[in-house]
């Protein structure tokens, strides 16, 4: 008996279903891809290429594209709603036409109406078509221009202001993404535009939201990230969280600045925690040599925390002694505020059984403390009045 051998045929898609699926492909692009090599085969065309956009000649034969751009923009621009503050404005939605038009006509559109519709983005709505028109122009790189490289951080910098500008800052959340389907490339300076955003508007949740990202992004902390944050900790009376970051800003090896260790220092004397003014006085000393005229108060108010009145004065005296000529006038400003302010800001946060404790012994205290100045030569004129206004 002769074994017949069979062979199975291979399934042959036919060029409809293959136009299928790769309209089907566009549509749905594989989000976040940061390969930076371009492929060889481009040849002489030209594209966004790493982040520099560039007109671009290269006409795609794949069909149904045109089509299927067209009815997006359509049903985009019909669903702006009041949600997005209104209608966007009339430059801004005119450059967004004209990049739709050139996609729909499988070219790239020029450099210049990309950045020209960024920087005139000034409402929410502005934002929702710039955001719109980056995933279109990524979905045209991927299955046109097969670029799978993302645009440079520089491009996501400026979208990140952008949005601050335009009091849009969940989009810019958006961009600190590393992968994002916009073909956005993150970066600390983006997120530094939020955190300003925040402290702007003492947004603590948004400051939040904003290191919760950066954190799964792995971008790194830099010293001026922690001077926004922990200006925005102070400002919105957070010591909770400026704990908690102080520890992340460490433990990430980041050299804070004079300013983050002024702001600090300063918190934890309004609270009256004098073992954490020490704490932070011991890292100040060991990354910064200057003292500051804020670090040096915020001593002196532990001291007194501490009932040590003279050593107090001693401080500020030996403070006084090594500023500059041009900056001795702030220390006189800085002890009339230890007088009139400070004493109210640290009582209103203790607990209700030592209050009274620690009024009374800020009132003895600080007086003792002015008398050993003038003792010590320092000649200052301060209204120990605002007191005894301030403890009643």
């Amino acid at each position: 008996m002769m074994l017949r051998a069979v062979g199975r045929r291979l399934p042959v898609l036919s060029w409809r279903q293959t136009q299928a699926s790769f309209s089907l492909l566009s549509q749905n692009p594989i989000h976040g891809m940061m390969d930076s090599k371009e492929q060889d085969h481009h040849g002489p065309l030209k594209g966004i290429t790493y982040g520099n956009l560039e007109r671009s000649a290269f006409k795609s034969q794949q069909c149904g594209c045109s089509a299927l751009y067209s009815r997006t923009a359509v049903a985009f621009l019909s669903s702006m709603t009041s949600k997005d503050n209104g209608e966007p404005t009339e430059i801004v939605e005119e450059l967004y036409k004209k990049m739709l038009k050139s996609v729909e006509a499988r070219t790239m559109p020029p450099n210049a109406l990309l950045w020209s519709l960024i920087s005139n983005c000034s409402n929410r709505a502005d934002i929702k078509l710039l955001f719109h028109i980056l995933q279109q122009l990524r979905i045209f790189r991927l299955s046109n221009l097969r670029i799978h490289s993302n645009f440079n951080c520089h491009l996501c910098l400026r979208i990140s202001e952008a949005c601050a500008r335009a009091n849009a800052p969940d989009y810019g959340l958006k961009a600190l993404w590393k992968h994002n389907m916009y073909g956005l490339t993150p970066s600390i300076g983006s997120a530094h535009y939020l955190l300003s955003y925040a402290k702007e508007h003492n947004d603590s949740k948004l400051m939040v939201k904003i290191m919760q990202i950066l954190e799964r992004n792995w971008l790194p902390l830099q010293p001026g990230t922690a001077d926004i944050v922990f200006g925005i900790c102070y400002n919105t009376d957070k010591w909770d969280l400026i704990s908690k970051y102080s520890a992340k800003f460490l433990k990430a090896g980041v050299k804070l600045h004079r300013t983050a260790f002024d702001i600090w220092m300063e918190f934890a004397a309004k609270i009256g925690d004098a073992q954490s003014i020490w704490k932070i006085e011991k890292l100040r000393a060991k990354s910064v040599k200057q003292t500051t005229v804020s670090c040096g108060f915020s001593c002196a108010k532990g001291y007194l925390l501490e009932h040590n009145p003279e050593t107090a004065a001693a401080t500020i005296h030996l403070l006084y002694e090594n500023l500059p000529d041009k900056m001795k006038p702030q220390v006189a400003d800085e002890l009339q505020k230890m007088v009139s302010q400070w004493p109210l800001d640290v009582i209103k946060r203790q607990k209700k059984g030592n209050k009274e404790a620690l009024a009374e012994s800020l009132k003895r205290d600080i007086p003792a403390m002015v008398d050993a100045l003038v003792k010590l030569g320092l000649d200052v004129s301060v209204d120990l009045n605002q007191l005894g206004k301030q403890e009643a």
